[in-house]
């Protein structure tokens, strides 16, 4: 009998005991996805390149935890674009028997352009949006396999990456690439005898995180350019009306 993948309910991985790494956890979506996660009495790793927000965020996270003498809140510091960083966060996880039951690929970025993009973008931007969850999945899946445990995987995309809507083309195309991507990986779990992993991609639409922030405050930074976070059209601090979260 062939068990499929996509049979696996939320619920038997969201669930107390378990074990979350989730990407891009400082802010936004990977943010309010850890507090979720520690409402629910699990293990909790947070990943983000920015270590004072992930501190800040760490603590909101504790607030949130149901069991706090039973759960496991960490943070690491890590940048997802790179390969063997991200090999390395997945060895610690499963050091000493860890287990991972609920993978999040979320970290991105929304440096974009057009089509004349400079190449120096274009790889950025991919290597965070793109190949950030590829890595994680090379990472991860397959120890979560040899775990035996039942996993999700969700790799975090958006909206653009199927409307395609101009302006920001790069970007798109990253989001396009990781779509492509998460459904070939959840059709070859769901094809395996006996797979206790699926593979789902989050499509959000407009949301109240700050991705804009970052992208705009990284840029001014490397100009040498003062930065005034009131001058960004939304972020968590500022939400825009019609926005999620």
């Amino acid at each position: 009998m062939v068990v499929a993948a996509s049979s696996i309910p939320a619920s038997k991985v969201l669930a107390e005991g378990m074990t979350a790494v989730i990407t891009g956890a400082s802010s936004g979506i990977g943010r309010a996805a850890a507090m979720t996660c520690a409402k629910k009495a699990m293990n909790v790793w947070m990943v983000d390149i920015d270590k004072e927000e992930l501190d800040v965020a760490k603590e909101l996270v504790m607030k949130e935890c149901s069991k706090k003498d039973a759960q496991k809140i960490e943070t690491r510091v890590v940048d997802v674009s790179d390969e063997k960083a991200m090999m390395a966060l997945s060895e610690e996880v499963f050091k000493d028997g860890g287990k991972c039951h609920f993978l999040m690929n979320n970290a991105g970025v929304g440096k974009g352009g057009g089509p004349m993009t400079d190449m120096e973008t274009v790889r950025f931007t991919m290597g965070v949006n793109t190949y950030g969850p590829i890595h994680g999945c090379l990472a991860f899946v397959p120890k979560m396999k040899d775990s035996g445990e039942t996993g999700i995987i969700v790799n975090t995309g958006s909206k653009q990456g199927i409307t395609m809507p101009p302006g920001n083309l790069t970007y798109n195309m990253s989001k396009a690439a990781l779509k492509c991507y998460t459904e070939g990986l959840e059709h070859e779990l769901r094809a395996q005898e006996g797979g206790k992993l699926r593979a789902a991609l989050l499509v959000p639409g407009w949301v109240n995180t700050s991705i804009m922030l970052k992208s705009i405050r990284a840029e001014k930074l490397a100009k040498g350019e003062p930065f005034d976070a009131s001058t960004v059209f939304f972020h968590e601090e500022k939400p825009a009306q019609g926005a999620w979260m």
